[in-house]
């Protein structure tokens, strides 16, 4: 008996056909109000915003924030918990103390902290060639079911920040406990310049 092979035509998120051998597909432009002109380096732009860095994290003797690796920096999960003090500046459960808004502004500083890690790791935040992927943990209470939408407020700052090379993969996971009753923590993979 002859089995016929069919050619699977896999299609992104954005409808866009993936061909076999394809390894990208980006999609239509992102036309998000908060996004970062073409052409205008990431340094620039957060001056752009009034937008300075909080100081990166200091590492410690069994880990690092931020690791490089060839041309990745891997980013030890951060929250919003200032450096200098290891005080959380935001704490709570999303669906109880905390609604999704709140939930969203922890994702934004989070990702400001991640922001002066990585540049604090590569020396200006212009070497970023790609935001890779993220992955965020929202400490939820039972029934609190849209962690992705609080993710948002970390994809929103590097949108507005990075432009079109933020367009990242990313995962939302709610998760019963964080540290310190912190309301989210992200780890994320950045691409740099060799």
């Amino acid at each position: 008996m002859l089995h016929e092979q069919k050619q699977v035509i896999a299609r992104s998120c954005c409808g866009r056909r993936l061909l076999p051998d394809s390894r990208r597909c980006f999609g239509a432009p992102s036309m998000s109000v908060g996004t970062c002109p073409p052409g205008v380096m990431p340094e620039a732009r957060l001056r752009e915003l009034g937008i300075v860095l909080p100081p990166a994290w200091i590492d410690k003797p069994n880990r690092v924030r931020a690791l490089r690796s060839g041309i990745h920096v891997h980013m030890s999960g951060h929250g919003p918990i200032e450096p200098l003090t290891d005080t959380p500046t935001i704490i709570g459960k999303l669906g109880r103390e905390l609604s999704e808004a709140h939930g969203s502004a922890a994702a934004r500083e989070t990702g400001l902290y991640i922001l002066g890690t990585l540049k604090g790791c590569i020396g200006s935040l212009d070497w970023v060639v790609r935001v890779v992927h993220a992955i965020g943990f929202i400490n939820c209470a039972p029934g609190f079911n849209t962690p992705s939408l609080v993710l948002n407020g970390f994809s929103d700052l590097m949108l507005e920040v990075f432009g079109e090379i933020d367009r990242h993969t990313r995962s939302a996971i709610g998760v019963a406990e964080l540290y310190r009753d912190i309301p989210i923590e992200i780890e994320a993979l950045f691409e740099v310049r060799d």
